[in-house]
């Protein structure tokens, strides 16, 4: 079953299907996705149907259309009630969605990777970016989808609340949706306090490029807060920092530079400028991302080292293979000062000399030199799994469909070390390109859970295209690979989905340790039984929908009657 392949409906719309000043208004699902003009395709849904935690974020997707334009339209969503208790409207947003053009999956391949010539793959426009624009004309005969969100205040009573999401405008009537949420004696912990290890790649250097200010000015760190916000929100643990200049061969659009300056002086001494390190470490640690300071990286892939030759001023360059004089030389030094700097600034503990995707003998190479001068250094990879020096890696990321030794995950546990897992382009599905069925993104997070892992690791969060909110394609992969929100803190159905996810495995996580401490067995069975239905075949065969929508219900406490017929998206 080639689930991943978005089929998009053109629904004709004649004169006998509405009528003018008609307004049709409906509940979909959040996994729902509808052409711009497939208005007759639209399903009609219930919201929030499962279970809300106290503090938890939950979203649902509303459908707007109409015969003729509507002019100056608003959403908005109503307090909650309950007898006498309220949840206030501030704590819920109703925002549009815009669309993006994108592109589909080469569905005769699995993999994604490689560079995409124009015309290669048929483009489409699809519905992801939740907007931060609050009034808007919709054309007739079209879709507008709507995304709500309601984040339950942390004192909010249990019991069931009713509430309305509003469209008004200046050329027709308000029209209304009621709904209702139940709101569980269950309170999950703030984002910063999460357990789930969320890794998503930023790009500082992406946001100074797209609004054309200064890189690290003011202006630069005042558009960049809201963007990252929404990181900090979803619990993100580690802070992306680059210690050389393009680790990655400036691959992005947008080319990571140097965080560190490095200067080779006159004498042969090596100096460091740690400025703009610091000040991006203590932003992101403003924000609330303060968990891990990655730090990439000690084996860039083209294996060429910057720094400014202190004679000329000059920047130049040393080409050396791991392991080499002239890599000791150049590394060496930086290991023993960078340490020192960490050790002043109270971030030693935390910050981790990070690699990406490097073969094992480079990478032995790396950890002998960074043991030899600071043993207790952290060290990272996101690659493949080699037990040669698994033990040496505080924080490993291994491919989705990789898996960790049970023994060796047990004890990384026990030892508290970090096991995540990853995607990229190599992965048709599941994955979050913006052609990737939206539930994706939660069944993947779910998978981590299902796998023992600690979390998941992306690498791009915001390495945006020349106009992501216009035309998200991109040279080499397929649309959105490169990131999962947009300019000015707007935010994207696949990201939501994957915090639906996120704090579905934070729940997960809570009620097995209730469970285990009152030794409620049918409970954990009934679990572990879901879980197990996280895995490639299942979801090659089915889809994303039935395993989630069997490990949902369980978490929420519906009869497992209700969970055997539970086989369509609830939210």
């Amino acid at each position: 079953m080639k689930h991943f392949i978005i089929s998009l409906w053109i629904a004709a719309i004649t004169a006998t299907s509405c009528s003018d000043g008609e307004i049709f208004f409906v509940w979909g699902g959040t996994a729902d996705r509808y052409a711009f003009d497939a208005v007759e395709d639209i399903t009609e849904k219930t919201p929030f149907e499962y279970p809300a935690w106290k503090g938890e974020k939950i979203s649902a997707q509303a459908f707007l259309s109409s015969c003729t334009d509507l002019i100056g339209v608003k959403v908005s969503v109503s307090d909650l009630k309950n007898g006498k208790y309220r949840i206030p409207s501030e704590t819920a947003e109703a925002n549009f969605i815009g669309y993006v053009m994108a592109d589909v999956l080469d569905t005769t391949q699995y993999g994604q990777c490689g560079m995409r010539q124009p015309g290669q793959y048929d483009s489409l426009m699809l519905a992801d970016i939740i907007d931060i624009t609050k009034e808007k004309d919709v054309p007739g005969k079209t879709v507008q989808p709507v995304w709500v969100s309601i984040k339950v205040p942390e004192d909010a009573a249990p019991g069931k609340y009713s509430g309305k999401l509003t469209v008004s405008g200046s050329n027709f009537r308000k029209v209304s949706l009621p709904f209702e949420i139940t709101v569980a004696d269950h309170l999950l912990p703030a984002p910063a306090d999460w357990k789930f290890h969320l890794d998503l790649w930023q790009n500082p250097y992406s946001v100074a490029r797209y609004h054309n200010v200064e890189l690290w000015s003011k202006e630069h760190f005042d558009l960049m807060r809201p963007v990252m916000k929404i990181l900090a929100d979803a619990g993100q643990k580690s802070i992306t920092a680059t210690i050389l200049n393009k680790p990655w061969n400036g691959q992005t659009y947008d080319a990571f530079g140097s965080m560190v300056s490095k200067t080779h002086n006159a004498d042969g001494s090596w100096s460091y400028d740690y400025t703009v390190f610091d000040k991006w470490v203590e932003f992101m640690e403003g924000m609330g991302i303060d968990r891990q300071i990655n730090c990439y990286s000690m084996i860039p892939w083209s294996l060429e080292f910057d720094y400014i030759d202190g004679k000329t001023g000059k920047t130049a360059y040393i080409k050396a293979q791991p392991g080499t004089t002239a890599y000791k030389s150049y590394w060496g030094p930086f290991i023993s000062d960078f340490a020192a700097h960490l050790r002043d600034k109270g971030w030693f503990d935390k910050t981790i000399i990070a690699m990406d995707e490097r073969p094992l003998d480079a990478m032995k190479a790396a950890i002998d030199i960074i043991h030899s001068i600071e043993p207790d250094l952290k060290i990272s990879l996101a690659g493949s799994f080699h037990e040669e020096i698994e033990k040496d890696l505080y924080d490993l990321c291994i491919a989705f469909r990789e898996s960790y030794p049970e023994d060796v995950l047990e004890r990384r546990h026990m030892n508290g070390m970090v096991s995540t897992l990853y995607t990229c382009c190599a992965e048709a599905y599941p994955n979050m390109f913006i052609a990737s069925p939206p539930e994706e993104g939660t069944w993947l997070m779910w998978r981590t859970l299902a796998a023992g892992c600690d979390g998941y690791l992306r690498w791009a969060y915001n390495s945006w295209t020349e106009s992501p909110a216009k035309d998200a394609r991109f040279r080499q992969w397929p649309a959105g690979d490169c990131f999962l929100v947009y300019p000015e803190g707007r935010s994207s159905i696949r990201m939501e989905k994957i915090i639906e996810g996120i704090q579905d495995c934070e729940k997960a996580r809570i009620l097995m340790s209730e469970w285990t401490a009152s030794g409620n067995n049918v409970m954990l069975e009934r679990l572990g039984k879901a879980l197990k239905k996280f895995n490639f075949e299942d979801l090659t065969s089915k889809g994303a929908l039935p395993s989630l929508d069997e490990a949902k219900s369980v978490i929420a406490g519906f009869p497992e009657s209700v969970v055997n017929n539970a086989h369509s998206p609830r939210h």
